[in-house]
């Protein structure tokens, strides 16, 4: 049920709903601060995978196939975020980590506000300034994604669109392309930890949540064109600043 409201919030905006999804497992269903996260990347993995080939349907590979390049600067950086930001999330105290992912739900929500109040202008820079850009943008977006266990369309997108004056619809299944192996560098380091037995421990839920996103997402896809984003928009900022501020004092 729950899995099925986070996607349906998140196909809303042409999001995956993982940033929605984060606080429900750290509020609702009382998985500690890690554990959390990686049943959130593990969700958001095969939601992802889902996900990709229908995409693909709406926007051709002949439409993306000219942007590889781009999917090779930005994961130049964002394999090493990725790696780095799973590192960083196994080692530091639970504590600390309730706050970090209260700020960065507090930021997601500042973003996704300003992405859908103002449009994204295009940078005109230089190839070698757009190269260095797009590998320093992929490794923050490999270290929040890998730290939130999000697929990061939130963060990808709008940079897409900033960094190579992508427009929107190729650039949402760029981000999937982006995200997809990013998300495996994270997963795999993740795996080395203790904290992945939580996947093995929970079989049932993670199935449960997983099956309820994808459907959810769809659901949300389907009705994006009914519900205007003036009306979403500002009730999930209020949700994100809401979890945000939940997460940030959780016990």
């Amino acid at each position: 049920m729950i899995g099925a409201l986070v996607g349906v919030l998140g196909g809303l905006i042409g999001l995956g709903g993982a940033e929605f999804r984060l606080p429900f497992l750290i509020g609702v269903f009382g998985f500690a601060a890690l554990h959390a996260v990686v049943m959130n990347k593990a969700m958001s993995l095969v939601v992802v995978v889902t996900a990709i080939p229908a995409r693909l349907i709406v926007t051709p590979l002949e439409q993306v196939s000219p942007h590889w390049d781009v999917v090779i600067n930005l994961l130049i950086g964002s394999f090493i975020g990725a790696w780095v930001g799973a590192t960083w999330a196994t080692k530091i105290a639970s504590e600390t980590l309730y706050k970090v992912l209260g700020t960065l739900l507090l930021l997601i929500a500042v973003l996704l506000a300003v992405t859908h109040i103002w449009a994204t202008p295009t940078l005109e820079l230089t190839i070698g300034a757009q190269w260095a850009a797009g590998v320093v943008a992929g490794f923050i977006f490999g270290v929040v994604a890998a730290l939130m266990g999000v697929a990061g369309g939130e963060l990808l997108i709008p940079t897409l669109v900033l960094l190579y004056g992508i427009d929107i619809s190729t650039a949402g299944t760029l981000s999937l392309l982006v995200s997809l192996p990013t998300m495996l560098v994270a997963f795999a380091r993740f795996s080395r930890d203790d904290s992945f037995q939580v996947l093995r421990r929970n079989p049932g839920f993670f199935l449960s949540m997983t099956a309820g996103s994808i459907l959810g997402t769809i659901i949300g896809g389907l009705l994006s064109g009914v519900v205007s984003a003036a009306v979403i928009v500002p009730l999930l900022v209020a949700l994100l600043v809401f979890s945000a501020w939940k997460v940030w004092h959780h016990k």
